[in-house]
């Protein structure tokens, strides 16, 4: 059984989608995009600088365009035959979208608010995330527990791979207790703030009501969501898990795992980059991983 999986941010590089742009669909869809977000994301994506792509409005958009992009294409070849679909944070509208639960401009107006009200919630606070490498989740959970201010875990990514999010201060006071515990490494990540921790409540009010307002159709396959990693096709449980998913941890590792329970043998990324390969060949080294990204 096949799996498509989807990036989330982190998988932006300068000049994406620039040989998506000539490909068929792929001009049209490019400037559905640039009216929907009412900037030339087109331009930022193929001539832009690393810092331009890392503003989370300009990230996520760029992300979802690319993604959904080439799965078009690939469905126009007859190639995307997933029997699961799944997508890492941004990449689960990215999946949701092209498992046909939303329209190409559904889903980028979804992105557009999310990413828009997620800045928005991180300028309201000093706050930041952290990657915390060869330490066990138990260990992560209970120094978050200890630590004062707002912290928690954010990324269950892969074995030996949790990225923490919270107050600046609180992630910086919990990187020197991992590195005193023996994590490899307990690095501070270059993002615009706490992503899936509660210091996004603030942003999950309009994207809400923009979920609740929008047409969720049922999915051509289960869909494995970021919330519970569990398998689900129902519209509206979709919806209640998307919305759970912006102030709650990506459960990726468990996601790839309960595929792979279910009978995925097959990973196939569709997007920018291969962060989503690697971290598949560390939950499961016995699984068939690649990328289709251009």
């Amino acid at each position: 059984m096949k799996a498509f999986i989807f990036p989330g941010q982190g998988s932006q590089f300068p000049g994406m989608g620039k040989e998506l742009y000539d490909l068929p669909d792929g001009k049209k869809l490019f400037e559905i995009a640039n009216n929907i977000l009412e900037f030339n994301i087109s331009e930022i994506m193929f001539n832009g600088t690393n810092e331009e792509l890392r503003q989370t409005n300009v990230t996520q958009p760029s992300i979802f365009i690319h993604s959904v992009i080439l799965a078009e294409i690939i469905k126009k070849n007859g190639k995307f035959d997933p029997n699961m679909l799944a997508g890492h944070s941004l990449g689960e509208i990215s999946a949701l979208t092209a498992g046909e639960v939303l329209s190409f401009e559904d889903g980028l107006k979804l992105v557009k608010i999310r990413s828009e009200e997620m800045k928005k919630a991180c300028e309201k606070q000093n706050s930041t995330m952290a990657a915390i490498l060869q330490m066990d989740i138990d260990t992560v959970k209970k120094v978050c527990d200890d630590t004062e201010g707002i912290i928690v875990p954010a990324n269950y990514n892969c074995p030996g791979q949790i990225v923490i999010s919270g107050e600046q201060k609180s992630i910086e006071n919990a990187c020197e207790k991992f590195k005193s515990l023996g994590a490899r490494r307990a690095i501070i990540l270059p993002v615009g703030g706490a992503f899936h921790s509660p210091l996004m409540e603030p942003a999950k009010e309009k994207l809400k009501q923009f979920i609740e307002q929008t047409k969720f159709k049922k999915p051509i396959c289960s869909i494995y969501q970021n919330f519970n990693a569990k398998e689900v096709t129902d519209p509206e449980e979709i919806k209640v898990n998307l919305i759970k998913q912006l102030i709650s941890p990506v459960k990726w590792e468990q996601s790839i795992k309960k595929m792979i329970e279910d009978g995925a043998i097959e990973f196939i990324e569709v997007g920018p980059g291969k962060v989503l390969q690697g971290l598949t060949k560390k939950i499961n080294p016995k699984a068939i991983s690649y990328s289709l990204s251009i």
